[in-house]
């Protein structure tokens, strides 16, 4: 992009600004993907190293799961 921005045309010069300012949002964009993909493989990774007798445990959550109401005959 030149510095000279009185000689350029105002087409030129939208163009230019409008290609970096998507440029610069596509960066932002690919950082914080990757950097939510890192996370992923972090936890991935440190469930890979708990033992195998932590995979086969119960689930803590169970007192959440709860048997539907009985339906009442009409």
């Amino acid at each position: 992009m030149s510095d000279d921005f009185i000689q350029q045309k105002p087409g030129a010069a939208l163009r230019s600004w409008a290609l970096y300012q998507m440029m610069a949002g596509a960066g932002w964009a690919a950082l914080f993907v990757l950097s939510v993909a890192a996370i992923l493989f972090a936890v991935w990774g440190i469930g890979l190293l708990l033992p195998e007798e932590s995979k086969q445990a119960p689930d803590p959550n169970a007192f959440l799961i709860t048997a539907p109401a009985e339906v009442m005959p009409a």
